[in-house]
């Protein structure tokens, strides 16, 4: 939409040197880290709080990222856990990681930090489409209860994790598997409360197969882990069978399942799945809305399941049910640099670095059952590059999150949140920087950009 038409047709909003559309894992921390830079910023968010999947979708506890339990992502992401922690919302795993998380907490805090730093937050609105002057971008229209209108921009942070601003601003993008085009899974999550989590966590043991980590950091709640899927091993097999023979399971709710309780919330249970059968398109509603009603009813079935073959779980409710739908991946842009799988494997680091990521290759294919997981050596990790964040075509314009320019087994190991958050912070610095040089995001140098990600406590 060119600049021209919006200034004719739509009422101005704001205008803010730096712009941050999505408030999800990467978008809240790249508001917070703009703003902290003095320059004014805004967070535009669909939802009425900041977190996306991490709150919305309920995906918690974070996946592991460090080595011998040192984080390689430190910075914001750092931070945010450390703030969790200090509020018993979150606590530690056997491997050091703080990120086992109350995704209430996580709202609550993330607006805090954000409102702390001096960004405006902009709930209840819906990018629209990008304004374009040329081949740079100066803005975004968007829409809300107020109706239509545009806010003005001087650099703009797509972390929507769909590349939306960047393909409605002409940024070449690709999605799914480059060869066959399947995408990962989607995923509906839930809460499940009223759960004697002591009957359960003996009941686990008893199994043969230790899942339960005990905590040492002082939280009243148990860290329990149990997952199934077929033919993997998994002590609950046996169970599930039954289940599905006594018709209280099908046999794809065998294909992946995950819970696990979570601190701050006594006497409940998280779940990681139903992961929904079939290819979908993470950017079309259709599907997303059949994934919604889809894990709906298989939600139901985990339920029965865990009331009549769990002990612990005979008088559980549900709790909550995740207002977004899981997406692990979906459309990711062109940039002036492609991660691949070869730079994730083979340990690649690079000058411009802002991320360091050993999380292995976990690919959900919609076509396969289970998980395939590939890991990097032991030890050893690889660096996410800031041109990873730099679309092609496009001035102005940085991309943070999942939509990252990767490859499709490249991005399923640095979509976690961990990087996610490190993307946002990079991107936010990035753009300051920018501004700062008087140029495009796309010329200044990446590695002023590491140096001051390491001067703010990054691990770089």
């Amino acid at each position: 939409m060119q600049l021209s038409f919006v200034e004719s047709n739509y009422a101005l909003v704001s205008e803010v040197d730096v712009l941050v559309v999505g408030g999800g894992t990467a978008g809240a921390v790249a508001g917070i880290a703009s703003a902290r830079e003095s320059v004014t910023t805004m967070i535009v968010e669909q939802s009425g709080f900041l977190g996306g999947t991490q709150t919305g979708a309920l995906v918690t506890p974070m996946m592991p990222n460090q080595i011998d339990g040192k984080p390689l992502n430190r910075g914001l992401d750092w931070e945010i856990n450390s703030r969790l922690v200090e509020l018993s919302e979150s606590g530690t795993w056997s491997d050091g990681n703080r990120g086992w998380f109350n995704p209430e907490a996580l709202k609550m805090v993330l607006e805090e930090m954000a409102v702390e730093a001096g960004a405006e937050l902009l709930y209840y609105t819906m990018f629209d489409d990008a304004v374009m002057d040329g081949q740079t971008i100066v803005g975004i229209t968007v829409l809300n209860k107020a109706g239509r209108g545009w806010i003005s921009a001087k650099r703009i942070i797509d972390a929507t994790g769909d590349a939306d601003v960047a393909f409605r601003a002409g940024v070449p993008c690709f999605s799914g598997d480059e060869v066959s085009g399947v995408h990962q899974s989607l995923s509906v999550r839930f809460s499940i409360g009223n759960v004697n989590l002591k009957r359960l966590v003996e009941f686990l043991k008893s199994l043969g197969k230790l899942e339960v980590v005990e905590q040492t950091d002082g939280s009243s709640v148990p860290l329990i882990h149990t997952a199934m899927v077929w033919g993997k091993g998994w002590p609950l097999e046996p169970i599930f069978r039954k289940a599905v023979d006594d018709g209280v399971l099908l046999e794809d709710d065998g294909n992946y399942f995950q819970a696990f309780s979570v601190a701050g919330r006594p006497g409940e249970l998280f779940f990681n799945c139903p992961r929904i059968a079939g290819n979908m398109d993470g950017t079309n509603p259709v599907h997303l809305s059949r994934a919604q009603v889809a894990g709906h009813k298989a939600i139901r079935r985990y339920l029965n399941f865990c009331r009549k073959y769990l002990p612990g779980c005979e008088e559980a409710s549900l709790v909550s049910l995740a207002n977004m739908v899981g997406v692990r991946e979906s459309r990711r842009i062109h940039g002036e640099y492609l991660l691949t799988a070869e730079d994730v494997l083979q340990g690649r680091k690079f000058d411009d670095a802002i991320a360091r990521n050993n999380y292995p290759i976990d690919i959900h294919r919609a076509d396969e059952a289970g998980v395939k997981l590939i890991h990097l050596p032991l030890g050893t990790y690889h660096e996410i590059p800031y041109r990873c964040l730099v679309p092609k075509k496009v001035e102005n314009l940085l991309v943070a999150g999942r939509s990252l320019s990767a490859t499709f087994e490249a991005q399923g190991s640095v979509r976690i949140q961990s990087n996610c958050r490190a993307m946002g912070e990079a991107a936010a610095i990035g753009s300051v920087l920018s501004l700062r040089e008087g140029t495009s995001p796309r010329k200044i140098d990446g590695k002023k950009v590491r140096e001051i990600l390491r001067a703010h406590g990054a691990n770089l």
